[in-house]
């Protein structure tokens, strides 16, 4: 079966597999390793339940011994499946439906079973109570806290975090002091109106606050974009932003800390002005004259920061957005797993957990309209010259980190990697054209004559399964053109 004709989970299967191998074997929260059968059939229950209230779901690989490709028989295939089958509708509360594929990786049949993330949450195990469900965690099943398991039944309700309730039973004068009105009139080119009742209207019409008989509630809404302290409101408290500039490549040394305690609409502007008055700049000299300009595009600081506002998971308690500036790198973190794969970010149609933040936030120009921001970092990358942006994912946070500028030779085999493929990626979205060893010397700055420099890392990147030839049938090396991975 070619990679064409495979279901789309089952490239995604292999793509987490091989993930799992490299540079060293470790399993991963998308995928639990399998040599064969587990008599322990409650311990199956929880990886399956575990793997339904992750985001994405995930895969039990059968056929893998501690990141060694064993292989399996036809024989156990079946027998894996009845037992699996057997356990995902009859140990589980709601029942769960997988699916399977056996595909050849290393001359071997491996088993790949597909758990998807479940509609209903949380998943729990039949024969106890709602807080027998299970989550992964840092390659492992673990069992759901208390905190996890409210998550995910108010996701599965469909409840909004914008949609609560941050303080409740105000007097309109109550409701004033605590909310920028000013700024949110500003912000929406409106004239302020007259009196105090028809101000909170306005605020209401726009579900920053709620009428509760005679008195008002300030929704979360609300509270995030246009407290005048955050910290005056318990539910969003720890939702500040926090700006750490650092001396050198580590953490060992703070020079500054700064906090945003205003809403996020509030204080959003003065924050992007703070970042980027303190990143470094490089100096250029034209003709005679010196100048300076940013080491870092503004428009994809900018659209960081927002991003890294607007998509956080408010539900993870404890922790907020942060921004921390080092001499070679700026990492803005958020709370929440993104919703999109970090490989298909430039190409999946956009989702956020909080659309009425967004909404605002495009609303008032904060960001870029939906969808297109991530393409602007990128392209803005490449137009500074700068290493490609990175996007991880860990266990409970969202990173992105953008580079300072270095040569090509001071680039390792993974920046080359990541930069080929997003430049091959940008390439596609933008009117699906494709890339050639000559874009790529375009985007790395390198001679004519250095064109074997550009095949060496076109070759790199399509041995790490990222890009694919265009046209494989094509033998003319010198009109080869490439393509990202999930492209048809």
């Amino acid at each position: 079966m070619t990679i064409n004709t495979m279901k789309n989970w089952e490239v995604e299967a292999l793509m987490w597999l091989e993930k799992s191998l490299r540079p060293f074997p470790q399993e991963l929260n998308e995928l639990d390793w399998k040599l064969s059968l587990s008599e322990n059939t409650a311990r199956l229950a929880q990886h399956i339940s575990a793997f339904s209230n992750y985001s994405g779901g995930g895969y039990l690989v059968f056929g893998v011994d501690n990141g060694m490709i064993i292989g399996i028989a036809d024989n156990e295939c079946d027998e894996i499946l009845k037992t699996l089958g057997n356990i995902a509708r009859s140990n589980l509360e709601p029942p769960v439906v997988v699916d399977h594929a056996i595909k050849e990786f290393q001359g071997k049949n491996i088993l790949f079973i597909k758990i998807s993330e479940a509609h209903e949450k949380p998943i729990h195990l039949r024969q106890g109570s709602i807080y027998d469900s299970y989550i992964r965690s840092a390659g492992q099943t673990r069992k759901m806290d208390k905190a996890e398991v409210a998550h995910a039944i108010a996701h599965s309700q469909g409840l909004n975090f914008e949609d609560g309730i941050s303080v409740t039973g105000l007097h309109i004068d109550e409701v004033l002091k605590k909310i920028d009105f000013t700024s949110y009139f500003d912000l929406s080119e409106r004239p302020l109106p007259d009196g105090n009742a028809a101000i909170v209207e306005a605020l209401c019409a726009d579900k920053l606050v709620r009428k509760n008989g005679s008195l008002f509630d300030i929704t979360n809404l609300g509270a995030i974009l246009f407290a005048k302290n955050i910290e005056d409101f318990e539910n969003v408290s720890r939702k500040i932003v926090r700006v750490i500039l650092y001396e050198g490549k580590n953490r060992l040394n703070t020079v500054k800390e700064l906090v945003l305690n205003q809403g996020y609409a509030v204080g959003f502007e003065s924050l992007v002005g703070l970042v980027n008055s303190t990143l470094p700049t490089n100096e250029v000299i034209k003709t005679v004259l010196r100048t300076e300009v940013k080491m870092y595009p503004e428009i994809a600081v900018r659209e960081l920061i927002a991003n890294a506002l607007i998509h956080q998971d408010f539900y993870i308690g404890g922790t907020g957005s942060m921004i921390e500036i080092f001499t070679d790198r700026i990492e803005i973190t958020n709370p929440g797993q993104p919703l999109i794969d970090t490989l298909r970010l430039l190409d999946s149609p956009p989702r956020s957990r909080n659309e009425k933040i967004a909404g605002m936030m495009r609303r008032f120009k904060f960001c870029e309209e939906r969808g297109s921001g991530i393409d602007k970092i990128v392209f803005q990358s490449e137009l500074y010259q700068l290493p490609a942006p990175d996007f991880i994912k860990t266990e409970s946070h969202f990173r992105a980190t953008l580079f300072a500028h270095k040569s090509l030779g001071e680039m390792n085999k993974e920046d080359k990697i990541r930069a080929c493929y997003l430049h091959c990626c940008l390439k596609y979205v933008s009117g699906k054209e494709k890339m050639n060893n000559t874009t790529l010397r375009a985007r790395f700055q390198i001679k004519t004559t250095n064109y074997p420099i550009a095949s060496s890392i076109i070759s790199d990147t399509v041995e790490a399964g990222l890009i694919k030839q265009h046209d494989p049938k094509n033998k003319s090396k010198r009109y080869i053109s490439y393509v990202p991975f999930w492209a048809s």
